[in-house]
């Protein structure tokens, strides 16, 4: 049973969580309670075995409108004379947030984006830790920081160059533009285009479903290794996969699978 949440929503059936941004009358802007709830809910569902895939959407017409206004505006009145002091605040409140967001990146689960409406600034950053992002025809992008006079700071410029080219992602954070769904697609920020926010839904789930099904062994093993080669070479890639699969290939689930094929059924796996 997952306690109750003020900024989401979280229901676990057939293997899938999907976590829903609740603010819908703020247009899912995020809160103080917004970032201490997700690393809160990303670190359970992380290791609850029972969950095989995430679904992370927004409540309403907007995914997030980014940060809420008002939690920066409380942390100005945290400020005081000193530059140095003010510096030290300001680096543990950022950080603390990257943390917010290193915990969905880190989930050994796949995370699947589900994004209508808004999805700019500090929502940017989000997606960008998530395994892939779905879009509704109505979906907009931007990378909305430029426009408060500050740089991107939770993700966005770290995680975006290996989503999209260099040239463009610099042209999203210098000048701050909207970016609509089909150039999104375009240009590899979301994977497919659905018509409206019901289809969009409908298609993500499909697609959660799928993986669900498969070996939750061998699913996190697979994220596993594409997060660890963001930052290894191929040589260190293939050498820690086979350290990785030494041991994951003497489990249950690879004769399950093989069974499965052979008697051409579909497998069960356990959690």
């Amino acid at each position: 049973m997952m306690p109750d949440y003020q900024a989401f929503t979280v229901e676990i059936q057939n293997h899938i969580a999907h976590v829903q941004i609740d603010r819908a009358d703020k247009a899912n802007a995020m809160n103080a309670a917004f970032w201490t709830e997700i690393e809160d809910i990303f670190d359970d569902l992380h290791l609850n075995d029972s969950v095989r895939v995430v679904v992370l959407s927004g409540a309403g017409k907007h995914f997030s409108a980014g940060i809420d206004l008002a939690l920066l505006a409380s942390v100005a009145t945290e400020l005081g004379p000193d530059i140095s002091r003010n510096a030290r605040l300001l680096r543990r409140k950022i950080l603390q947030m990257q943390g917010a967001f290193n915990a969905v990146d880190s989930c050994a689960k796949p995370v699947l984006a589900a994004i209508q409406g808004a999805c700019v600034g500090g929502a940017i950053d989000l997606v960008s830790a998530c395994d892939m992002r779905y879009a509704s025809a109505d979906a907009r992008f931007s990378i909305k920081e430029i426009d408060m006079g500050m740089a991107a700071d939770v993700g966005t410029l770290q995680r975006l160059p290996r989503l999209i080219g260099d040239g463009i992602l610099r042209e999203l954070a210098y000048t701050g533009r909207e970016v609509d769904a089909e150039e999104a697609r375009s240009i590899g920020l979301v994977n497919r285009v659905f018509a409206d926010t019901p289809a969009l839904l409908d298609g993500v789930f499909a697609i959660a479903t799928q993986i669900a099904a498969k070996s939750p062994i061998a699913v996190s093993g697979s994220k596993r290794m594409l997060a660890y080669m963001r930052d290894h070479s191929v040589a260190d890639g293939l050498e820690y996969v086979a350290t990785w699969n030494a041991a994951m290939l003497q489990g249950n689930d690879l004769r399950v699978a093989m069974a499965a094929s052979m008697n051409r059924q579909t497998p069960t796996f356990d959690d």
